[in-house]
């Protein structure tokens, strides 16, 4: 076509010939067509987009392996893993979603993701598994480490067993912010049943004291034993809460931490430094609050706090033992003297206070 319009246009100054158009509308026909050629020859950002090969977010009919995707590599897709039996799997980076079918004596360990995690048809599974909802069904003899921002539901399951998700490598906490989890907010031991049979338990917690390396061990193949992994729950990304279990004692203290630049770092402080004089962490929360919401949980003083509900999220922990209040008192006045916090003045007033906060935080994020 455009050698057609080129010959035509150096016939100038003849008159066209029958069927033939005038100089001008050639002109404009070839400026057409080059403006075509030039946005035939576009690359848009889709075009340069990686091909994704499902393949390689995928572990389908394995037996008797160690694998797994390191750091970087699944990079918030969906996996999916199936029908694989005495395998140890590790995936130790953050997702979409994944779901798990028809797997038999395997350990899994599955990095932060930000959708669902669904087990489905699985059995005689040990698993550590962090996520914004965790589903099972038709499962059974499962014992999952869980860290999960939504209530846990169990569906026509037996033998499944929770406790608290405690897991660390480098890489780990930096997932939790791209799947958009707040390693905060963790609902691991609030089970719901969903096919509940009067007269007998579907699910119970593990016992306090198990050590996750005991049902996912560390894996053994050179690849991923580069990845820095620890299972120490000192060291654990998640902080390490007691959960629903029957607390040790009556008196609990509320401490709630304020946004700023050392929020995170001061949290994980005051639970060092309470966990180390022999209290329980019962519970945490990471929570938006408005200044209505703190005059119900603050009351009194909630003029003192409202300034700093603009800055961000709060974030709050529950300490049980007894003299809680007072500890967390003096670990405040001795190491958080210049910090924003509030924490429960005396016993009394202690379980009002962590009732409001708590009950609260269930409703704005509707657990």
């Amino acid at each position: 076509m455009g050698c057609f319009f080129s010959k035509k246009n150096k016939r100038k100054g003849k008159e066209p010939t029958a069927g033939e158009q005038p100089p001008q509308q050639q002109q404009q026909q070839q400026q057409q067509d080059q403006q075509q050629d030039v946005e035939g020859s576009k690359q848009y950002s889709w075009d340069k987009r990686e091909k994704v090969d499902p393949k390689d977010y995928m572990f389908n009919g394995l037996k008797d392996q160690t694998v797994g995707r390191l750091p970087d590599k699944v990079a918030g897709q969906q996996f999916v893993i199936q029908e694989c039996e005495n395998c140890n799997i590790y995936i130790l980076d953050h997702s979409a979603t994944i779901t798990i079918d028809d797997c038999t004596n395997c350990r899994i360990f599955l990095g932060p993701v930000k959708g669902s995690v669904f087990f489905r048809d699985c059995k005689d599974c040990k698993c550590i598994v962090a996520c914004q909802q965790f589903r099972t069904r038709d499962c059974r003899k499962m014992d999952v480490f869980l860290c999960c921002a939504t209530q846990p539901i169990i569906e026509s399951s037996t033998g499944i067993k929770f406790g608290c998700f405690q897991y660390y490598y480098p890489e780990l906490a930096s997932q939790f912010k791209d799947a958009g989890l707040s390693i905060f907010n963790n609902t691991w031991s609030n089970i719901h049943d969903f096919t509940p049979v009067s007269g007998e338990t579907n699910w119970s917690l593990l016992p306090s004291d198990c050590a996750v390396q005991n049902f996912v061990p560390l894996p053994d193949v050179e690849e991923l034993k580069a990845v820095r992994i620890s299972t120490d729950a000192s060291r654990s990304i998640i902080p390490v809460t007691w959960g629903q279990r029957p607390k040790k004692s009556d008196e609990s203290c509320l401490v709630v931490f304020f946004a700023g630049d050392y929020t995170i770092a001061n949290a994980r402080k005051m639970i060092d430094e309470m966990l180390g004089k022999g209290f329980s962490l019962i519970q945490t929360k990471e929570v938006a609050m408005k200044p209505e919401d703190a005059k119900r949980v603050f009351q009194d003083k909630a003029s003192e706090f409202i300034p700093s509900l603009e800055k961000g999220s709060v974030v709050a922990l529950e300490f049980n033992g007894d003299g809680a209040v007072e500890n967390c008192q003096s670990v405040i006045s001795n190491t958080f003297s210049g910090t924003k916090v509030f924490a429960s003045e005396n016993k009394s007033s202690s379980s009002h206070d962590v009732d409001n906060f708590y009950n609260f935080a269930d409703m704005q994020m509707g657990i």
